[in-house]
């Protein structure tokens, strides 16, 4: 019998390709190797020829893909000296610092937007004991605010500004990469501040200077309608989306994502919050995935972009599912097709109720 080796996470199973010493004190929460999973049904009714993969990012330890970049970010942080963490949030962000602060003993500020946060998220930085701070304003300001409390004191940014962050975020693609034996087509990822996308481009083009993989994927990044600088050419002063964790008009990563969309030859696309939440269902109805609503709009879009042949028949396709449905239970009660069933706690009107909604 042959075993695999046991990772306590992703910095222990990349040591090698990440910025940390022999006697760097990791702090991990066992975070990435996340399933990347076939989808067996939507192409069927969607009737596409296609082959898509969703690399299910809501299996990490919070929840989202922020606690791949967390982790290198408080590891970092420790190493440094740095006794405090802050973040803007708009939740997912929020709830990863909230618990690797905890898991290294440090203090967590967090900046949220006031009534912009799922509740699941905000419970999260709430319970594990982060500061949190409600601004009356939204993401954007406070990522400014955040921004000038790093220059005036000495705690430590762990915002996607942080370039550790995107050096834990890569490994994602490291893990797609190593399931197939090579890169998808096409990778489809949300895009908020689009650090992930990024950090995907990043880890993508490691692994093929390496020698390690000989193709690239283009890279498809998908924001909601109401909150899309990348298709407006411009920023957003007042985004508005459904998908909170995408909800923002100034991405940090701005720069950074326009030379990702030049040189994987890929584009960015925009989704409703109709189309988005459609996907969210579809996923769930017929896949058994559950995301959050900013996380569907990579299927959204590439569906999208599918029908009209923009992603060609045959294509080897990657969406990322950035986060776990249960980050937004809201979002998810409101559209759900089956209500609750309310009977009399006897076996004749259980039967009759099993029987009447029998497939």
């Amino acid at each position: 019998m042959t075993f695999r080796p046991r990772y306590t996470g992703l910095i222990d199973r990349y040591r090698d390709r990440l910025p940390v010493h022999d006697d760097t004190r990791i702090i991990s929460l066992g975070e990435g190797n996340t399933p990347l999973i076939r989808l067996n049904n939507i192409p069927r009714l969607i009737k596409q020829n296609v082959d898509i993969y969703v690399k299910y990012e809501g299996l990490n330890p919070t929840g989202s893909f922020k606690d791949r970049g967390m982790t290198m970010a408080v590891t970092k942080a420790v190493e440094e000296g740095s006794r405090a963490i802050i973040c803007a949030s708009t939740g997912n962000t929020s709830a990863a610092a909230a618990a690797y602060a905890s898991r290294a003993g440090i203090t967590a500020f967090v900046l949220i937007p006031e009534g912009k946060i799922a509740l699941g998220k905000l419970a999260q930085a709430m319970i594990h004991g982060a500061v949190v701070i409600q601004i009356k304003g939204n993401f954007d300001e406070g990522m400014e605010l955040v921004k000038q409390i790093g220059k005036e004191t000495p705690i430590t940014i762990v915002n996607s500004i942080n370039p550790y962050r995107l050096q834990g975020q890569k490994t994602a693609a490291f893990e797609i990469l190593e399931e197939l034996s090579g890169a998808p087509d096409f990778h489809c990822i949300p895009v908020g501040n689009a650090g992930n996308i990024t950090a995907h481009w990043m880890g993508y083009k490691e692994y093929h200077e390496h020698g390690i993989v000989n193709n690239l994927p283009r890279m498809v990044g998908y924001q909601a309608s109401g909150a899309a600088p990348f298709m407006r050419g411009k920023m957003v002063d007042n985004p508005d989306t459904i998908a909170t964790a995408i909800r923002i008009g100034h991405p940090q990563s701005w720069d950074k994502a326009w030379v990702v969309q030049k040189e994987s030859n890929g584009w960015f696309d925009e989704c409703t919050d109709a189309e988005l939440l459609a996907a969210q269902k579809m996923l769930t109805e017929h896949e058994g995935v559950f995301c959050e609503p900013a996380s569907a709009i990579s299927l959204a879009g590439a569906m999208k972009d599918i029908a009209s042949g923009k992603i060609p028949q045959g294509s080897k396709i990657v969406c990322t599912l950035t986060g776990h449905g249960l980050k937004d239970p809201d979002t998810a009660i409101k559209q759900s097709t089956r209500g609750v069933l309310t009977t009399d706690a006897k076996l004749d009107s259980v039967k009759r109720a099993i029987l009447d909604n029998l497939k």
